[in-house]
């Protein structure tokens, strides 16, 4: 950026230097400081599962399989063929006996290796040794943060980190292939030929795993073939086809990732949800207990649990799985919402509205709750306080048609009947198919004396739901009114 005069040139590469190290010391102290004012100062903590080696008791097979851990990644540079998004929770089987024949892969790793750094430090050509030294720099320096020789990382495999290596990887093959051209004439046609073919199948192989990281379905299935002792990989296809509304599909893998892992917690918690949905509680309390009792700060876990319980008519431990939950996740108003309905099930109204209030505060946009709340008061009668909740939720939520639909309900039984109209006409205007809101118009208008309009919406709810209960009755009674009036006016 700066103009220098001619006489100065030679001082640029000098001082050009000292400036780039200068700029890289800031920006790497200016990362270390950030990464320790997010992280703090001590390390990440991570768990057996997620890299099974680092736990190994004895030195020796921590070595040995640290070793093999290489050798895969080698392989992975050389043939790209078994990719997975995770390659913890079983993927890899450690080695654990001089007797495992996988022990020979590391062998023929440090051979090779060995045989490139010779080659690289003793050669007798320059130009090699150059190379091969900057190829072996750039595969190697990269992917030691990886090779848990100075700390503890959170993955057996991971192919992210190859992307430097690979850069060192291609150097040294490309050096390789030109070697050979030049010692090998007499057969420079099939290098070329073998060159090309390998050129066609990565692009192919690249091209295909594209594809799948398209979709996480494309993504998690490709995985079960290349590592099927995976729990993970189970986990992460049967939350997918949960998700896509395949629960029957989702309860198999989910079933199969606690089998393979039997501490699994998340996957125990998922198969829970999904067997309650299903009404078998006996089992989705006892997973989700397990799940609990292994990790005691589980807190959805615990919600859940209280959830499984409150249907058991379980009712006081529902209510301490409740509080567990909040104990663990201190701001968690889907539990106080469950804890809130437990309560109205108790007839425990106080206790409900608190529990609701608490909801509203930690997510003011929480529309079960608010709409709870309206509906509860409207039960017992306290229809003033009823409104103003009712219009305090939609001022967060203007276009709720629950609420809405709550508050006209409030209204009409205050006899504000022209203000109850309003909500329940806005209510339809949003959503126009809800049979108990015309319904219940319907019931407004008959109060009312619009009897005409009473009668139309009585129709339009039938023909929404012909069994709505209720509706037919008070249709009926209208119809007589309105025959009644007829005869009276002939």
């Amino acid at each position: 950026l700066s103009r220098r005069k001619s006489a100065d040139i030679g001082g640029l590469p000098r001082n050009g230097l000292l400036m780039r190290l200068a700029l890289l010391f800031l920006g790497g102290s200016l990362l270390m400081y950030t990464r320790w004012k997010i992280m703090g100062t001590g390390p990440p903590s991570f768990t057996e599962v997620d890299n099974p080696a680092s736990f190994a008791e004895n030195i020796i097979l921590r070595i040995v399989n640290y070793n093999y851990y290489y050798s895969l990644n080698a392989w992975l540079l050389l043939c790209p063929w078994w990719l997975c998004f995770d390659w913890s929770m079983g993927c890899v089987p450690l080695i654990s006996s001089a007797a495992d024949w996988r022990i020979v892969w590391p062998a023929v790793l440090w051979f090779c290796l060995i045989g490139l750094v010779s080659q690289a430090l003793f050669s007798q050509d320059s130009n090699k040794r150059r190379t091969l030294t900057f190829g072996l720099v750039l595969l190697v320096i990269p992917f030691l943060p990886a090779s848990n020789v100075f700390f503890r990382v959170g993955f057996v495999i991971a192919e992210r980190v190859l992307y430097l290596s690979s850069a060192g990887y291609c150097l040294i093959l490309a050096y390789a292939v030109g070697y050979c051209s030049c010692h090998w004439r007499k057969h420079k046609r099939l290098l070329r030929a073998a060159t090309l073919t390998l050129l066609c199948v990565n692009v192919t192989r690249s091209a295909q795993r594209s594809q799948q990281w398209r979709s996480e379905q494309s993504l998690f299935t490709s995985a079960l073939s290349v590592c099927p002792l995976n729990a993970k990989v189970h986990y992460n296809v049967g939350k997918n086809l949960a998700d896509r509304g395949n629960q029957s599909a989702a309860v198999q893998y989910y079933r199969e990732a606690v089998r393979l892992h039997p501490k699994y917690v998340h996957a125990m918690n998922n198969l829970g949800n999904i067997l309650k949905e299903r009404n078998e509680l006996k089992e989705a309390e006892e997973l989700l207990s397990a799940a609990v009792h292994i990790q005691p700060d589980f807190a959805a876990a615990w919600m859940n649990l209280g959830i499984v319980q409150n249907s058991l008519k379980k009712f006081n431990k529902a209510e301490q799985s409740y509080w567990n939950a909040i104990r663990f996740r201190k701001k968690y108003p889907d539990c106080y919402y469950n804890l809130g309905r437990l309560y109205a099930d108790l007839n425990r109204s106080i206790d409900a509205l608190n529990a609701w209030r608490n909801a509203t505060m930690l997510k003011p946009d929480h529309s079960l709750a608010w709409n709870n709340m309206v509906i509860l008061l409207d039960n017992t009668g306290n229809l003033a306080q009823a409104e103003l909740i009712g219009k305090e939720a939609l001022k967060i939520l203007p276009k709720d048609h629950t609420i809405m639909f709550s508050l006209a309900n409030v209204l009409g039984k205050q006899e504000k009947y022209k203000e109850s109209e309003g909500f329940f006409l806005n209510a339809l205007k949003i959503n126009p198919n809800v049979a108990s809101c015309h319904g219940n118009l319907a019931v407004l208008y008959h109060r009312w004396g619009k009897l005409d309009l009473a009668k139309r919406h009585y129709e339009l709810s039938l023909r929404l739901d012909p069994s709505a209960p209720g509706t037919k009755e008070n249709y009926n009674m209208l119809k007589r009114k309105l025959e009644q009036r007829q005869r009276t006016v002939g």
